[in-house]
């Protein structure tokens, strides 16, 4: 059998058709972190998102042919700000995320740029930013601040 050299998933360019299946992941993969922290509204969860939603500097991650995710890389006056990255639980665990973060970072480093987000305390999340460079720039009782400077990225084993 010929084993496949496709990838398991892809980025593709989201458009306003892609706003609403966007806002229910970010409802279902935010929803027990929020219920912890007692922040979870099922509408604010979506309105937030549909509120802010740029489609020109997001992505839509398609795994096996499906959608499986977003990304949004939005550039702020001193670098990125990443936001959006929401992967479905059926995906997690395969790499997709960690690829995709090394995807921007290596961008972001060929323009010496900063990239900036923030994540929900105690976020299994953050362990992925952190593995990749990012480090605390400050907090508060529901958001970690992470800041990854440019240039600090090593390449790390595929």
């Amino acid at each position: 059998m010929k084993k496949s050299t496709e990838p398991a998933w892809t980025l593709r360019p989201a458009g306003l058709s892609d706003l609403e299946q966007i806002a229910e992941l970010r409802a279902l993969v935010m929803r027990p972190d929020l219920e912890r922290l007692g922040r979870y509204d099922e509408h604010r969860v979506r309105q937030r998102l549909r509120d802010g939603f740029v489609p020109e500097y997001t992505s839509v991650v398609v795994a096996d042919g499906a959608f499986a995710g977003s990304v949004t890389m939005r550039p702020v006056e001193n670098g990125w700000w990443l936001e959006s990255f929401y992967l479905s639980p059926a995906v997690q665990g395969r790499g997709i995320g960690s690829a995709i973060l090394r995807g921007l970072l290596e961008r972001a480093d060929a323009e010496r740029a900063e990239v900036r987000l923030h994540v929900l305390q105690g976020s299994a999340a953050r362990r992925l930013y952190e593995r990749h460079g990012f480090t605390l720039e400050g907090e508060d009782p529901v958001d970690v601040h992470l800041v990854r400077r440019s240039g600090v990225w090593q390449r790390q084993p595929a």
